[in-house]
Parts: structure tokens; sequence; C-alpha cells
């Protein structure tokens, strides 16, 4: 790869001692060769007015559909829509046909995507098809490169399966990633119990499905050891429960996906299928707790949730339609448009520090003579999102044609850059 600078950018970086300094960065052969307070010069070029850089940004939830389902989303755009997105590394879900549960098909997403400039890592699935009724191979897979464990879109049901499941990880210090729901309190469910959904005439998902499961999990996290990952949290009584267990000492982190900060259950009276996912949108009241539980690190991460789905999923009545929403490509925009109380350098870490912590992963370093795993990004630029300019192959999303404030602008990884524009 060619020489780029990077000139008089902001480092945003809360792991540096150069965190909120302007500095111009030189990368040669996919190396940080010099940072200086002097403008350089390379044969590329990244400049613009009120320019950022970070570590390359971290999506720990995306769902593809390779293998089963590519005409969703295959590995190669998959990778296309985190690029266009800001991320250089993405941890992609077990639920495939088949899923993610043999070392040859953890084998076979690392292998498809190995020359890619991003990073992507499989989450392997805790049980056989994700059912919740008998664990995989979990030593294998975890030898073959399987970064977490999870039955992904699919909640542990089975009490029992989850105490073995978390004695089991421990000696290979393996991360266990939870979706707390209730079956059987949300089967039928298509949005946030409330006051819209009787309004709507449409059976609410209430939270108690969600807050049982997680008091449940840590009450056996307490007993057993080990760790949990709570995935797109939804309830602020969740959160208050995981708060507490962390000051506990439990090993417990959670996330949240960036489409759950900015909507709610009131905007589903348009009945737009694109607004239907689980959890669901929750109330205006429960955002405004959201962002206090981000500020204060409750919520450790922040992730896209990224599920395509194709026009023969959502293109139906309202309760006949699959759940789940495309994010690669929005989350910072969304999170930087509508953010008014969190310091800019704590999101950042929600999107690069803290998924590689919770997953163990190494950190990327902005010092000379470190790998180039960075993103470049604005935070006052202005955009729209087109239906066009979409990577993925799905277009289920509510946010086309909306007016957003903040994107990247490059991201280099790998020794390869993408320009997002």
């Amino acid at each position: 790869m060619a020489s780029i600078v990077i000139r008089s950018a902001e480092i945003v970086d809360s792991t540096s001692e150069l965190n909120g300094t302007i500095r111009s960065l030189l990368i040669e052969n996919g190396i940080i060769k010099k940072i200086s307070e002097k403008e350089l010069s390379a044969d590329t070029i990244i400049q613009g007015k009120g320019l950022k850089v970070s570590l390359g940004w971290m999506d720990m939830r995306v769902t593809t559909g390779d293998p089963g389902h590519e005409y969703k989303d295959d590995l190669n755009s998959i990778c296309n829509a985190a690029m266009q997105g800001g991320f250089t590394t993405i941890a992609v879900l077990p639920n495939t046909t088949p899923p993610i549960q043999t070392k040859e098909s953890v084998e076979y997403i690392k292998g498809k995507t190995r020359d890619n400039l991003v990073d992507v890592l499989p989450i392997a699935s805790l049980t056989i098809n994700n059912k919740g009724e008998e664990l995989t191979e979990i030593l294998d897979m975890n030898a073959s490169g399987a970064i977490a464990f999870s039955d992904g879109t699919k909640p542990i049901w089975h009490s029992d399966l989850l105490l073995r499941a978390l004695l089991y990880l421990q000696p290979i210090s393996g991360q266990l990633i939870v979706h707390a729901e209730d079956k059987y309190l949300s089967h039928g469910g298509q949005m946030n119990e409330g006051k819209t959904s009787t309004m709507l005439g449409l059976k609410g998902i209430p939270k108690l499905s969600e807050q049982i499961i997680v008091e449940r999990d840590l009450s056996i996290l307490e007993y057993t050891g080990g760790k949990i990952h709570f995935a797109h949290i939804s309830s602020p009584k969740s959160l208050e429960f995981i708060k507490e267990a962390k000051k506990r000492g439990l090993n417990v982190t959670c996330d949240i996906a960036a489409y759950q900060l900015v909507l709610d259950d009131t905007l589903l009276d348009s009945f737009d299928t694109n607004l239907k996912v689980n959890p669901p949108l929750r109330s205006k009241r429960d955002i405004e707790i959201f962002w206090k539980y981000v500020n204060d690190g409750t919520i450790d991460a922040i992730v896209s949730d990224h599920i395509p789905q194709d026009t023969e999923c959502k293109e139906l009545e309202f309760d006949q339609a699959d759940f789940g929403m495309i994010g690669l490509e929005t989350v910072f925009g969304l999170i930087n448009t509508h953010n008014t109380k969190v310091d800019l350098s704590k999101i950042i870490d929600k999107l690069t520090v803290a998924p590689r912590n919770i997953l163990n992963i190494e950190l990327p370093i902005i010092k000379e003579g470190a790998k180039a795993n960075l993103t470049v990004f604005d935070t006052e630029l202005e955009w729209v999102l087109t239906k066009k300019e979409i990577r993925s192959k799905c277009s289920n999303t509510p946010f086309i044609g909306k007016k957003m404030k903040g994107r990247a602008i490059a991201v280099l990884n790998n020794n390869q850059l993408t320009r997002v524009q």
C-alpha cells in the first residue's frame, strides 16, 4: 500500500497519552511510522477540518447470512457494510444455516475473510442448532478460533445447561454471550408491551421477559463463577441488576443496540416492519435512562445488532414480518446525532476498547511502530442515508432518507485503506 498521511487529526483514544492532541500520522506498509505535530506528506493524504482518528471501531454483534442465506448478506457484503460504517473488526453471530457449531464452520468464517481489511471473528454456537438443549464441542471450536460462545438471537432457556456452560467455559476463560428472553413470556409478542401496543392491538413483549432471565443468569453466575455478557439489553431494570452485580464483583458486561438509544415504541403506529426488532423498541422514558447507563459505564459497549432481512421477510403484515434491522452503516451517525450528555471519548471507548476487552482481543495502539488499525471520522459532517449507498444486500432500515450528523471518513487495517466517501 502506498504511504498515507492522516493530517492534523485529533486523536480520540482513552488508552493513549496522545488522547485529545492534534497530530499527523504517517502510515507506511500498514505501520504507523511517524506521529508529528507538524504536517507530513505522503502518496495519499486524508485531511479535513475537524478530523478525528481513533482505534479501529469494533462491532461485536453482527448477523450474516453466510453460510445458508447469502442472498441476505454474505461475508463480503458484511465487510463492505462494516467499512462503510467505520468498523475494522466485527464479530459474527452463529445463527447461520448450518450454524457455526463445528471447528470446520469456524475455520470457514476465518478462512473466507482472511485477506480482508475487516477482521471477522466468529462467535460459535453454545448449543447444537441453537436449540438450548445440548452443548456443542466448545473446546474444539475454541482451539479453531471461536472468540465467544452464544446461541446468538436465541435465548438460553435451560437453566441447568447455562450452569454447565459457565463451568465448562472457565478453564478456557471462555466468554458466554446471552440474549436474555423468557420465550414463554414473549411468545407471540410483536412490540414493547405498553400503551402503544394496546392502542395498536398488537401483543406486547414485556420487559419482564428480559429482566427475569437477567436476574436468573446473574444468580447462576454468582453460584458458578465465570463470566457473562448480556447482549442488546432493553430494560432499565435489567441494567439495575447488572450494575448491582458489577458492584458485587461479578464478571458481567452488557451492550445496547444503537437504535435503542434513538427510536421508541410510539413510532410503530406507522406499522413500519423495519421497526420490528427483538428485543423491541422501548419507551421514550426508557431511552433517557439508557443514556444515563451509557454515561456511567453500566452499558459497556454499543453495537449495531445488524440483522439483514429481505423484502420477502419484511414486506408483510406486521405480525407476520421477521424481526431485525440492518445497522452497521448507521451506528455512529445515530449515536453522534442524538447524544447530548456523553463525552465523545466515552462513546468511542464503547466502539473500540470495550468490545475488545470483553472478547479478550488484543487492543490496537496508536504509537510509532504499531500496526495501523484506525478509523478516521468527522463528528460535524451532515449526511443522509440513501438506499443506493447501502453496502448490505438488504435495506431493512427505517433510516433511509434521514439526516445524520457524524460519520467515518476512512478505515485502515491489515495494510489496506478504504475511504468511505
